[in-house]
Formats: structure tokens, sequence, C-alpha cells
């Protein structure tokens, strides 16, 4: 586990108060950061259909735009990220799967969602210094994705492996839970998305553990990854 996978405080206002981090994920990379307007025109990829997951493919996009459908970033947090401590993406050809570590989380409420994001970004920028909140996708209980840090810029989530590395995490504890169905179905469908908008092979996804000594994502999570690149998998057909 590196140090800051050992890291036990995690600060916020959710619910009724502070959250403890437990085993979750952490990198030592500091930078990513510059604001990424969704741009709602863009067809490529997938959308979601009334909040719901379903998703639609599509032909041409742009490289730095978010997927469309995800929840931008605006509706949880008002911050913008440190534009002095980023690095460019400069193109993705990984994506690594993460679970946020902390108490587990099975609201499919899109406030408290909101809000545990917004505690993570607030541990990510105050107690670790980082330019924003780590990871570029989030997925919650519910199955709805999330918009982290704008994919144009490195994120913070392997340490020392964040280059051309798209950082997914499906919030929970999954030491301590199993993911929801729709969890699960949204992270597929949505991994499975971008692997293919960035022709990324399945043998360039993974999970945090698999690229640094960690828990993260977790037993019952690492076991999902495991089941879904492996043949007849969903990520192993995308």
């Amino acid at each position: 586990m590196d140090q800051y996978s050992r890291r036990q405080l995690l600060h916020s206002g959710f619910a009724a108060g502070a959250f403890v981090l437990l085993q979750g994920c952490a990198s030592s990379a500091r930078r990513p950061g510059v604001r990424v307007t969704p741009q709602a025109g863009d067809p490529s990829v997938w959308k979601f259909e009334s909040q719901k997951p379903g998703w639609m493919t599509g032909s041409s996009s742009t490289a730095t735009a978010p997927a469309t459908g995800v929840i931008p970033r605006t509706t949880w947090t008002r911050a913008t990220p440190k534009l002095w401590d980023t690095n460019p993406m400069n193109g993705i050809s990984r994506i690594t799967v993460h679970h946020d570590g902390m108490t587990a989380f099975t609201s499919t409420s899109q406030a408290d969602a909101a809000s545990r994001l917004e505690s993570i970004r607030n541990s990510h920028v105050d107690s670790r210094g980082w330019a924003d909140i780590g990871y570029h996708y989030i997925v919650d209980p519910a199955g709805r994705v999330w918009e982290g840090r704008p994919i144009n810029l490195q994120g913070a989530h392997v340490a020392d492996n964040n280059e051309h590395n798209l950082g997914v995490m499906v919030m929970g504890n999954y030491d301590q839970q199993s993911p929801t169905g729709a969890s699960v179905k949204a992270l597929d469908d949505f991994v499975a998305a971008m692997m293919r908008k960035y022709k990324v092979p399945v043998g360039r996804v993974y999970t945090h553990q698999e690229i640094r000594p960690t828990a993260c994502p977790g037993r019952s999570l690492q076991r999902v990854m495991e089941s879904t690149r492996a043949r007849g998998g969903v990520l192993a057909r995308a």
C-alpha cells in the first residue's frame, strides 16, 4: 500500500460528519485541472436517457470533450482546478478502475452522491494538496456517471502512472460491500464506450492494485473487473 493509501482521515459535510478513508485510492502525482464545459452537441460514445443508464453509440468526437450524458461537475461543485499545478493528458491509452475506499456507500440519492463527491474533492485538494479531484469519472450506486477532473488533464489516481491514464472510480468501499447491479452495468458500459472511443484494448484496462500496491478497488470490485475482462465478459467483447 502506498503512503496515501494509508491515510485514514477524510473530512466532509456529508451526512453526519467525517468519512474515514479505509485503504482507499490515492496517488502521489499532483497535477490536473483546467475547466472543460460539457458539450451537449457532442453525439459521441454514449448518453443517458432521462437520467437513467442507457447508451447510444455515435460517430465522431473531440478527444478532450467529456462523454455526453455524464452529469457535469457544475452540478456538484463550484470549485475549479488549480491550473498552475496540472499536466496535460495528451491522449488516452489506458484506463484504471478504483473505489473511493471510504465508508460503505449505498445511497441512490443524487444529492447524497454529489455531497460525497465534494467531500472527496475537498480531501484531495485540502489534505493531499492536489490540483483537483483525482478521478476523471465517477460511478454512483444508482448507475449515474459523474464528471470529475477534466479529461484533457492528467488525473491523480495512480502514483507515477497518471500519464495517458483515464481514472474511473466507483463510489463506495468494496472491501466492505458489493457493487450494485446498476453500478456494475454502468461501469461496464461506460468503460467499454471509453475503450472504443480511445481505442484502448482490454489488456490496458487495469485496476489500481494491478499497477500499485494498494487494496483499491476492494475485493468485490476486483472480482467484478476480473470477470468482465475475462473471455466472454463485457469488456473483453468491447
